[in-house]
């Protein structure tokens, strides 16, 4: 067990032996704004499924840290890989967490009722040296993963029903120099994906065949475009280092978009993802701008949904 791990055990057993405030004191008006990560964490990726419980992804070693969004309690969920195979995206499907690993070229299959890893793939595109395995989406069948070095899809089929495939990236994205497609998506009448490429701060409609068209956004672009949320046909676009959350509006084949509004907070410090619970979107902020320590702190916020 990492020393960060032990100590975030350590004070969740004090904080219990202390003695947890009164349930009834936690009414959904008075839920925490602010969740406390570990210090040193690093986060990355969120993802809250049916229950009020986040789930954060750690850069440094993959730990997952579960926090109670009633209390904002929390504690290592599932042990990570350790340094060098961090957690980024992360998606909730059924009793299961699916995790994004990053520069470690992996993806992990968590169980979400006992923190055990059921599965884990090796997703590095044969004749690259680099790679960097950003987001994940689900899918009826599968689960889709970006890479930000190659200009790949990454298909993993639910329930372990096969291995991976790497779906080439083909139309009108381009690669370039920087970090390309991220966030990830479903398009509103689920026929598609919707890819955001953060250098470019442009979207793209990506057919199940890897074929993509950009996503016309008239004059605007969503630059450091990381995490996306889907509501209806609405797509919210995290704009990392802008400090923003970009409102789309999207047709129902995800064809034409229009940035009708864009939210901030004076909580955000480089919020890379974002994920729903009740009337409110909950945010992991990165601090990408702030040099990561072993002591440096990190926080979680949540913001009304626009």
């Amino acid at each position: 067990m990492s020393r960060r791990t032990l100590a975030v055990v350590i004070s969740t057993v004090l904080a219990v032996l202390v003695g947890a405030a009164p349930a009834a004191a936690h009414s959904a008006t008075k839920w925490p704004t602010t969740l406390a990560l570990p210090d040193g964490f690093q986060p990355e990726g969120i993802a809250i499924g049916t229950r009020p419980y986040a789930y954060f992804g750690s850069r440094v070693d993959g730990d997952i840290y579960r926090v109670s969004l009633r209390t904002g309690k929390g504690a290592v969920f599932s042990e990570g890989p350790g340094a060098g195979n961090p957690s980024l995206g992360l998606k909730i499907g059924g009793d299961r967490l699916y995790v994004a690993g990053g520069s470690a070229g992996t993806a992990r299959v968590v169980d979400l009722r006992s923190g055990k890893v059921l599965r884990s793939y090796t997703l590095k595109t044969p004749g690259t040296t680099a790679w960097f395995i950003n987001d994940v989406i689900l899918t009826r069948d599968a689960a889709w993963f970006t890479d930000s070095a190659n200009p790949v899809l990454w298909k993993v089929p639910l329930r372990g029903k096969g291995e991976p495939v790497a779906v080439p990236l083909t139309g009108d994205i381009r690669y370039t120099t920087g970090n390309n497609a991220n966030g990830i998506s479903r398009t509103p009448d689920g026929r598609a994906l919707i890819v955001v490429q953060s250098n470019l701060g442009k979207l793209f409609r990506v057919g199940y065949d890897g074929r993509s068209t950009e996503i016309g956004l008239g004059a605007e672009t969503v630059a450091n475009g990381d995490g996306l949320w889907l509501r209806g046909r609405t797509l919210y676009v995290v704009q990392n280092r802008l400090n923003v959350i970009a409102e789309v509006a999207l047709d129902r084949k995800a064809t034409r978009g229009t940035v009708v509004s864009r939210t901030t907070s004076a909580s955000f410090d480089v919020p890379t993802t974002i994920a729903e619970f009740g009337k409110r979107f909950y945010l992991p902020n990165a601090r990408f701008t702030t040099t990561p320590t072993p002591t440096t702190t990190y926080t979680a916020v949540a913001v009304p949904i626009p």
